[in-house]
């Protein structure tokens, strides 16, 4: 299992793993990617791509985006950002810690996620959401937590415009991050949940239940912005050029993510 894979399997687990600060000389072999974890499943395969073909490889870091733009301002030895809400990586440049405002990557989607055997419908309307919420068979529901997670506040701003959120505030299960949230909306922890787009298709996600897009309507923009951090290296600054690639971007697609001017 590579460490990456060791990374990514924790994160299913529901913990928030740094690969790669184990020591000066490994940081700066291998450079330390701190990316939101709707890219959990999509970067792996871009990582692993880049390596194939370069000689090159990074370590990846996932959790909500909100944190590590705080931890990068704590110091954390991190050389490149990809966050799912772009205005971290902005504030971060206009604050002089990056190399500049680095570029676009991605637009998000959320989907209502159901596991197999809940007593909810995935169905884009919310429609039996709300019919669960009314006649009790809704218990427990995961969106990862809005106080730092870009998809939490975009779960809480379909469910507010949708007329649910009061109703569903004292049934959340709050992720630290939007891949702790899908493994608690499939796992039995909750009877379903609203998390990433990109990880309800991934296979581990869509084998444990069905799920349905919610109307990009509904909530703001998902502008998902990468970065280069100050005192980046050689090998951070090919995967930063790697991932704006055609073959890349393939992977991206296929997980869900568009940008402005392509088909979703």
């Amino acid at each position: 299992m590579t460490g990456r894979r060791r990374v990514l399997r924790s994160l299913l687990l529901g913990a928030v793993l740094v690969a790669g600060l184990a020591g000066p000389g490994r940081a700066a072999e291998r450079p330390v990617v701190a990316a939101a974890s709707d890219l959990q499943f999509a970067l792996e395969e871009i990582a692993d791509a880049f390596a194939a073909e370069t000689g090159l490889s990074v370590e990846l870091a996932f959790g909500s985006s909100g944190n590590f733009a705080r931890q990068i301002r704590q110091g954390a030895p991190f050389q490149m950002f990809m966050s799912a809400d772009e205005d971290y990586v902005l504030d971060l440049a206009r604050d002089g810690l990056t190399r500049d405002e680095g570029a676009l990557y991605g637009l998000g989607r959320i989907a209502l996620v159901v596991p197999h055997g809940s007593p909810l419908k995935a169905d884009a309307s919310l429609d039996d959401l709300e019919a669960a919420l009314a006649d009790g068979r809704l218990s427990r529901f995961a969106i990862a937590n809005p106080e730092h997670a870009p998809y939490g506040r975009r779960a809480e701003e379909a469910l507010r415009h949708r007329g649910l959120w009061e109703a569903v505030a004292s049934r959340l299960v709050l992720g630290e991050n939007v891949s702790q949230a899908a493994q608690f909306a499939t796992s039995g922890n909750a009877q379903g949940g609203i998390v990433a787009y990109s990880l309800a298709l991934s296979r581990p996600v869509s084998a444990l239940g069905t799920f349905a897009l919610v109307p990009q309507a509904w909530h703001s923009p998902l502008r998902q912005r990468m970065v280069l951090l100050n005192g980046a290296g050689h090998a951070a600054e090919r995967f930063f050029d790697y991932v704006r690639q055609p073959a890349a971007r393939a992977v991206l697609r296929r997980y869900g993510f568009a940008l402005p001017g392509e088909a979703g």
